[in-house]
């Protein structure tokens, strides 16, 4: 994927003349939305818990240092090991030398997305190492060669059909007459497929939706079981996750999970929420050998004491995207990396640079939905805006959006001379509405009018409507 920004105008362009990817993403606009709303409506104290869910985590992080100790001390009692990595080339490194060192020639993969942003599965393969994704979601994208465009429903932009075709190119070996009419039979077949991966895999690689000082332990959060398979089976387990990722007890993190899936999915809960402490015991009848865990940096630690280390309260629920109005009309892949929707554009140029990504934190009406149905309260808006600030203190948005912001805000210091010319300037863009009260073109705004129709005024300012009211109330 591509992160410049003439990049992401073209990719946003190309999403809204995608009739396929339109029609896939309603499923976003209608479903996701309408059951968190449910569920928070079933659930009296979800915003008691939300308040409490934030004050947890601003604790961890303001102790951060201390729990990942304790964390990695409990890890070693229990068996297992810790790595740091302080990027994505140390993480990858550390991981293949746990692979290297047991000849693992197939890696299953539960669904993570720390591991697509240190782009693991292309250097397992480049190193002759086959990952095997095993979430349905994210096998049917490895098929396609494609990057997750939701951070939890990863193929939502896809219908069935072409789920249908994918595995028809893909499943060569199956006879060509099966039917495969019903989602219920690509569920069969693609769990058919997956079965032998699993009991043939050498190491098993999870993400971590929490990691908890307390006991040393990891916890996913899967609907298809395929993470437990993924961490039992194989002879190593390797849990690959960011340091923020760590709460400090067992119950501090039931209570998060408690808005987790209600916020993702509206689900009360998921339908497996697993956790691995260590690797196998003399008593245990099955698990791993070994139980490594790779702890990322990878810029997080820079995000403390400043301005975007709420961030770092996220817990990856996807609520902010779901109710987008950005990301519901051009879907994930336009952003051009990892992680996309309000979200993306805050931790995006932290991760790669504002230089690189400063038109994400653009692509943004503002609206506020993103914070307001956030479990953790991050308030996402407002750091997009310290993006924008940092792009145009550097210097890095383009020369007519400077000048016009630059002239915009000399008018503005000169409030008489504002009032006189925004006066004028409603005039002339009523008569220009016409009668149909629509403007489809605007000299220096062409971007804007391009996608967009805008309303033509209609009476006075709003300045000059509150200097009539008020010489009406005396």
């Amino acid at each position: 994927m591509k992160i410049s920004s003439p990049e992401f105008k073209n990719n946003a362009c190309n999403a809204l003349d995608d009739n396929q990817l339109q029609g896939a993403l309603r499923h976003v606009r209608k479903n996701f939305v309408k059951k968190r709303a449910d569920a928070r409506r079933d659930l009296p104290e979800f915003d008691a818990l939300r308040d409490s869910a934030r004050a947890i985590k601003d604790h961890t992080l303001a102790h951060l240092d201390l729990y990942l100790e304790h964390y990695e001390k409990k890890v070693i009692e229990s068996g297992g090991k810790v790595h740091w990595a302080t990027n994505a080339a140390e993480a990858r490194g550390i991981i293949m030398d746990i692979c290297r060192k047991s000849n693992a020639r197939t890696v299953t993969k539960g669904k993570s997305m720390i591991t697509e942003e240190i782009s693991l599965n292309e250097f397992l393969e480049a190193n002759e190492i086959q990952p095997v994704e095993t979430d349905l979601g994210e096998y049917i994208i490895q098929l396609r060669g494609e990057n997750p465009s939701h951070i939890i429903a990863p193929a939502v932009h896809l219908n069935m059909d072409q789920i249908r075709d994918e595995f028809r190119k893909a499943h060569t070996h199956l006879p060509a007459e099966r039917s495969m009419d019903e989602p219920e039979t690509l569920l069969r077949e693609a769990r058919q497929i997956l079965r032998d991966k699993f009991l043939s895999a050498d190491v098993g690689i999870t993400g971590a939706n929490f990691l908890v000082a307390e006991t040393g332990s990891s916890l996913i959060v899967t609907n298809e079981g395929n993470g437990d398979l993924t961490q039992i089976i194989p002879r190593i387990h390797v849990v690959v996750a960011s340091i923020e990722k760590i709460v400090p007890t067992l119950e501090d993190m039931a209570q998060i999970t408690r808005v987790l899936a209600r916020s993702a999915t509206g689900q009360e809960t998921t339908v497996y929420s697993t956790l691995s402490t260590g690797p196998k015991r003399k008593t245990d009848e099955d698990g791993p050998e070994e139980y490594h865990v790779v702890l990322l940096d990878n810029g997080r630690s820079s995000m403390l004491g400043t301005e975007f280390s709420e961030m770092l309260r996220c817990i990856r629920c996807g609520a902010c995207m779901n109710h987008c109005p950005v990301y519901q009309a051009i879907g994930g892949h336009a952003y051009g990396w990892v992680y996309p929707g309000p979200m993306g554009s805050v931790l995006t140029p932290t991760l790669i640079g504002i230089d690189k990504a400063g038109h994400l934190p653009n692509a943004s009406t503002f609206c506020g939905r993103c914070e307001a149905v956030c479990p953790m309260h991050i308030p996402l808006p407002k750091m997009m805006r310290f993006w924008r600030e940092r792009e145009f203190e550097q210097h890095l948005s383009a020369p007519s959006h400077r000048r016009n912001l630059t002239l915009w805000a000399w008018f503005a210091k000169h409030p008489s001379l504002y009032r006189f010319v925004t006066s004028i300037g409603m005039r002339i863009l009523a008569i220009w509405g016409g009668s149909a009260k629509r403007i489809n073109w605007l000299p220096m705004a062409g971007g804007w009018t391009k996608f967009r129709v805008l309303p033509a005024p209609e009476g006075p300012t709003f300045i000059r409507q509150y200097q009539r009211a008020k010489r009406n109330a005396r």
